[in-house]
């Protein structure tokens, strides 16, 4: 590994102070950062396209929000991300800060194992033509904003019908993305080592419309069927598009992989025990 780049929380003066121990540390690294953070070091700006492309390892400092858009800025490259938690949950970011270099060593010295996590590719048609296409760690959500009515999104799976949801909106979710937005829509934990997409109403007009788990190669399609204003495509809560009656959301898994170092003092349910206060009264 001969370059490092750091993408921090912004606005964040322990991420700088962090990221620029990392580099007095590593002399004998090029070490790079995202451009809100080489602003705050003074460092020179790059962009991200040029930043991914030089990737050998990437430190994240921040909390799953950061560590979700490093994994879109590395695109397709399966380059691994060392996650310090400094936000306030954490389910990726899972090296605690007073651990940063001990692990940041071990990783250098090629003593480390990665999870491999699976991602969404995404596509928005509307009119047979492809208006946006991105790739999803997280969640791809369909909502309604504050004063739209309910609408109605007609959903296959690889072609085959399965219902329209007279709902709020849908989450399709990998299983990363399982303890998020989708589990507050009463979806289900989905431990990350198994390949699948949740498939979640949210608030369905219909009680027994429940969210389901869908083999990760089959291909589910939602079509906004009512003329309702005020609707929107959120991908990673990082990007949002505005969505017309008759656009179609296509979701598959992608051929690209996010790899995250893991922490081996630290298992997955070990994680939901701590962050969701499991066993507690």
């Amino acid at each position: 590994m001969q370059t490092l780049v750091i993408v921090a929380k912004r606005d964040t003066p322990q991420a700088v102070a962090l990221a620029a121990e990392i580099q007095q540390r590593h002399p004998d690294l090029t070490v790079l950062a995202d451009r809100a953070l080489a602003h705050a070091l003074n460092w020179p700006r790059i962009e991200d396209r040029e930043l991914a492309a030089r990737a050998d390892l990437v430190v994240v400092l921040g909390g799953d929000g950061t560590l979700i858009y490093a994994a879109r800025l590395l695109g397709g490259r399966n380059v691994p991300i060392i996650g310090v938690n400094l936000g306030s949950l954490g389910f990726m970011t899972e090296v605690p800060v007073e651990e940063l270099f001990s692990r940041l060593d071990d990783v250098l010295a090629g003593n480390f194992h990665v999870d491999s996590r699976m991602k969404l590719s995404c596509r928005l048609l509307r009119g047979g033509k492809v208006l946006i296409e991105d790739e999803i760690l997280n969640d791809v959500v369909i909502n309604k904003g504050a004063l739209a009515r309910i609408a109605d999104h007609e959903t296959s799976i690889d072609g085959v019908p399965i219902t329209t949801y007279k709902s709020d909106g849908v989450i399709l979710a990998t299983p990363t993305g399982s303890t998020a937005y989708s589990l507050s829509a009463g979806g289900p934990i989905v431990h990350p080592s198994v390949d699948c997409t949740i498939l979640s109403p949210i608030c369905s007009h219909a009680l027994t419309q429940r969210a389901i788990v869908v083999p990760a190669d089959r291909t589910i399609r939602v079509t906004l069927k009512s003329e309702t204003a005020d609707t929107y495509l959120t991908l990673d809560g990082q990007t949002g598009h505005s969505l017309q009656g008759g656009d179609c959301i296509e979701v598959v898994r992608s051929p690209n992989r996010v790899g995250l170092v893991r922490n081996p003092r630290v298992a997955f349910f070990t994680i939901l025990r701590q962050k969701l206060h499991w066993g507690e009264r």
